[in-house]
């Protein structure tokens, strides 16, 4: 039951954020969750006794997170990531064990690649066009496939998937959770086109045809489900079973959102190569 209503309010308050919030209030939502799954990204670390100062992943989301504001030019992310990076390796080079500055140093330069950017990407989709609709088309193909999985592998799997890294995930329940964000996703792009048409509601209307949106449902739920395997490889190499306890019945925000770090990259490559290329025009 604690899973169900602490799922119920998570998601509640994405989606009113999504529709009603405005791009800054997005931004530092995403800030405050990136800020508190770094943290226990840093636990896990020092589980392997690496040190992330904590000021510095701090000011780095608070960093990384302005970059994303309207009118600040994108070029400029690359040398604010080699800045931070160059910051921390002078701070563990003077401060740290010697055998120890090259993993403080590369483990925090993987915070902000593993937990950091793919955050910084919700509020820069959201003001891509059609971004309320591909947003929201985002989080349903992960919330969906994330229970089709739980359900159809927790009643029906049978083979094991990866059991050296999460032994209750199945293949039957897999292959459910892609029908169920190609079923969850498609829902809402047909809701969204018929909202447009009858009621000349153009929020959750996005303009790719329906083939399109099918293959980027796959493409999101792999990544997904990918992402989630990828955290419990994190987990199980920390020897810790969950990364926090602040959702009751989730664990922590890494584990909530894990599946979410690896899918926001997909749709904002994609978003790229459709803007760069004219990709399926």
């Amino acid at each position: 039951m604690k899973r169900i209503l602490t799922a119920i309010v998570l998601i509640a308050a994405v989606v009113a954020l999504v529709f009603f919030g405005p791009l800054w209030s997005i931004s530092l939502f995403a800030a405050v969750c990136a800020g508190l799954a770094a943290y226990e990204y840093r636990a896990l670390a020092h589980e392997k006794s690496v040190y992330i100062p904590l000021w510095w992943i701090i000011l780095s989301i608070a960093i990384l997170f302005a970059l994303t504001l309207p009118g600040v030019p994108r070029e400029l992310d690359l040398p604010a990531y080699a800045l931070l990076t160059f910051i921390l390796f002078t701070w563990s080079g003077f401060r740290a064990p010697l055998n120890r500055v090259l993993l403080d140093t590369a483990l925090g330069l993987f915070a902000l690649v593993y937990v950091a950017y793919p955050l910084t990407l919700l509020p820069l989709i959201k003001a891509h066009e059609d971004g309320t609709g591909l947003l929201l088309f985002l989080f349903v193909c992960v919330w969906a496939g994330d229970i089709f999985a739980l359900y159809i592998g927790k009643n029906f799997g049978k083979r094991k998937l990866a059991p050296s890294l999460s032994p209750n995930k199945t293949w039957e329940g897999s292959i459910a959770s892609v029908i169920g964000s190609v079923g969850c996703g498609m829902a809402l792009y047909y809701l969204g086109e018929r909202l447009a048409l009858t009621r000349d509601f153009t929020a959750l209307h996005i303009t790719t045809p329906a083939w399109q949106m099918v293959l980027l449902a796959i493409l999101l739920n792999v990544a997904a489900q990918l992402g989630d395997l990828l955290e419990s490889a994190i987990k199980r190499g920390a020897g810790v079973k969950d990364s926090g306890t602040l959702l009751p019945g989730h664990g922590g925000i890494l584990d909530r959102i894990d599946a979410l770090l690896l899918a926001a990259p997909v749709l904002w490559y994609v978003l790229l190569l459709k803007d760069w290329q004219g990709l399926f025009r």
